[in-house]
């Protein structure tokens, strides 16, 4: 008994399941929004088209019905027909150009669904009502009547399934069975072709709409991958910032607008300063969560303005309808001084600032291209003269982008063998006064520019990325200065970190200076802090390769940047320099008597030589000598001397107590 009503409960599943499917298949589906969409769109272009072709057949039949059949039959009723058969087409004309929402689209299909199945009922009673009246020909074109246009309808319904199905089941389903009750054999033939064709019709119908419900739903994947790849190379994956690409892209865009409406844009590009310091103390994931942290404060500062991330630790900024110059740089300071409060991780309190540099359209700056790289021109200068803070670009800075530009050109065509020239500055032990060494300074004399100051056309070369080419003449001939010196003199000489970038580079160096004829291990070679924001691993295996060679290695400038103790401690130091902004005034400045106090310690501790830069002045003297230096170089002793000069103030007697004027 149990086995039975089991088996009982299965088929009834089985029915209902059965039955579910059949009522899924027969009505519109709205589970797949796009997919509706798609549907009305190309259904309404094919409605009129199908209302065309049934109203034209049926006036067809109609007139060749007339004479024979009653009038209200053979006109009046096809009137009312194509009456309302023309205010479905004034209606899809009305709309077929209509982006509808899922939920109409839905709701018009399901209205078709039911009209679908009302006109069916109608023109199929209509013919049937003309079947008694005629001859055989009369008889046989209500036939052809019925079977031609369902299968047109067929095709104009083939988006609309249901739609179709039904249309179909009405049409033919009455059609196959009278004609088949009729007994007549050309009917009977007839009904049967027409199943048959209808059947083979619906199955290429059922191909047709698997086929479009594939394609919509491909592009809604495709569309999504698009929209997901936009979205990856549009916003920064870790800030959630818009990406360097959506930048340009914004910025261009701006632009055009502030030209159309005649209005100012200010861009701003900002940049980190300490913050390789934290990701080298505290690792990338802390370095990671605060450029989060900076992201998600420079987005709560911004109201009007937009805030994008340009990769690392650089930032910008664009802000359309900007206040006057001097209110902008007061929001802009303002900005920096808010990003500069401490920040506070698990693994300790974090400060960095923010440097900042401002262009304004269309002052000094028409297009893109120039807007950024004046921004960006403005920031190096924030970094090296207001760093925390910001700084507009100005006529100043357009002069001195043009005199730059004029001085990298002259510096490419350079005939850098004869114009360039190396002075000597000298290195004194001021225990013994003695002079134990030079530093190499490099001088150019151009024909058509005069003299440049090294101050000026190195940094150009720097950022031109061609000072390369000048260390290896300038090498030359400081070591062939050098090879005339006293056995224990040593010469100091400055590398761009440009030269330490590849081992081509310094593959370079090594043959200058093995083929000098100079010992290596009198040469330091000097690198400043900033040759640790490139490669570092290029520029550590660099420097051990140098120092495999004999030659000392120096930290020039030492206090300015911001290398971190762990940077200092990879690299194969031999001793580091203390720059001249701690020294001068030294006396009187307790915070910089401190800070000289604290680095002599900290050579001493690490087993490194320390030299101090710009001494000028006997008290800045005395009060080294009082902390414990010993080697120090500045005007005090002597200006940078030519050649020729450098081994008579060697062996002059009593050289470091003699004052020379600068």
């Amino acid at each position: 008994m149990l086995e039975i009503v089991h088996q009982w409960m299965d088929e009834h599943m089985t029915i209902q399941s059965a039955r579910r499917r059949i009522r899924d298949f027969m009505s519109v589906q709205s589970s797949n929004p796009e997919l509706l969409k798609a549907q009305y769109r190309a259904f309404t272009r094919q409605m009129p088209m199908m209302y065309f072709i049934l109203l034209s057949s049926t006036w067809a039949l109609a007139i060749t019905h007339m004479g024979v059949a009653p009038l209200w039959l053979t006109a009046g009723v096809p009137s009312l027909l194509t009456f309302g058969c023309l205010l479905r087409v004034l209606f899809w004309l009305r709309t077929r150009n209509v982006d509808p929402s899922p939920e109409s689209a839905h709701a018009a299909l399901k209205r078709t669904n039911r009209l679908a199945g009302g006109i069916a009922v109608a023109f199929t009673l209509w013919s049937f009502g003309l079947v008694p009246y005629g001859d055989a020909y009369t008889r046989s074109h209500v036939a052809f009547y019925m079977a031609i246009t369902v299968i047109s309808c067929i095709f104009c319904l083939m988006y609309v399934r249901s739609a179709a199905f039904i249309v179909t089941l009405i049409v033919n389903g009455a059609f196959i069975a009278f004609f088949v009750s009729t007994a007549q054999p050309t009917f009977v033939a007839i009904a049967v072709n027409v199943l048959l064709v209808c059947a083979g019709m619906m199955s290429i119908l059922l191909t047709n709409y698997r086929n479009f419900e594939s394609m919509v739903v491909s592009k809604q994947r495709s569309d999504a991958l698009s929209s997901e790849n936009y979205r990856l190379a549009n916003v920064d994956s870790l800030t959630g910032l818009a990406s360097r690409r959506a930048f340009f892209a914004e910025l261009e865009t701006e632009l055009e607008k502030a030209r159309a409406s005649g209005n100012r844009l200010a861009l701003g590009v900002m940049d980190l300063d300490g913050f390789k310091p934290v990701n080298d103390l505290y690792g990338h994931s802390v370095g990671d969560r605060l450029l989060v942290e900076v992201a998600n404060r420079l987005s709560g500062l911004l109201t009007a303005s937009t805030p994008f991330r340009l990769g690392g630790d650089e930032f910008a900024i664009i802000a359309p309808l900007p206040p006057e110059n001097d209110q902008l740089v007061i929001n802009a300071n303002a900005i920096a001084a808010k990003l500069r409060e401490p920040y506070h991780m698990p693994e300790g309190t974090v400060h960095v600032s923010a440097s900042m540099g401002i262009a304004v359209f269309p002052d000094l700056a028409l297009n893109r291209e120039q807007l950024f790289d004046r921004a960006d021109y403005a920031l190096y200068h924030a970094k090296k003269r207001q760093r925390g803070g910001a700084v507009l670009f100005n006529s100043d800075h357009e002069r001195q982008i043009n005199c730059d530009a004029k001085i990298e050109s002259v510096l490419k065509q350079a005939d850098l063998e004869n114009e360039l020239s190396v002075v000597f500055q000298p290195i004194v032990d001021i225990r013994s006064q003695v002079t134990i060494g030079f530093e190499a300074l490099a001088r150019w004399d151009s024909p058509t520019l005069g003299k440049v100051s090294p101050a000026c056309f190195i940094p150009i070369a720097e950022r031109a990325g061609i000072v390369s080419s000048l260390t290896k003449p300038l090498l030359r001939k400081a070591l062939g200065a050098a090879c005339c010196w006293d056995p224990a003199m040593r010469l100091s000489f400055n590398l761009s970190a440009h030269d330490l970038n590849s081992e081509v580079g310094v593959l370079a160096l090594i043959g200058i200076i093995e083929s000098s004829g100079f010992d290596a291990k009198r040469l330091d070679l000097e690198i400043t802090e900033t040759a640790f924001t490139h490669d570092f691993e290029q520029v550590t295996q660099s420097v051990a390769t140098l120092r495999r060679l004999g030659c000392g290695i120096s930290l020039d400038d030492f206090g300015t940047g911001y290398s971190s103790l762990t940077r200092l401690h990879a690299l194969p130091l031999t001793k580091f320099k203390i720059d001249r902004s701690f020294v001068t005034n030294l006396h009187e400045r307790p915070a910089s008597y401190k800070i000289v106090k604290s680095l002599l310690t900290l050579s001493a501790d690490m087993g490194l030589d320390c030299v101090i830069e710009g001494v000028e002045t006997e008290e800045e003297l005395e009060a080294l000598k009082a902390l414990g230096g010993t080697s120090v170089q500045g005007y005090l002793f002597s200006p940078p001397l030519p050649e020729d000069q450098t081994i008579e103030f060697a062996t002059r007697n009593g050289h470091a107590c003699n004052k020379i004027a600068v």
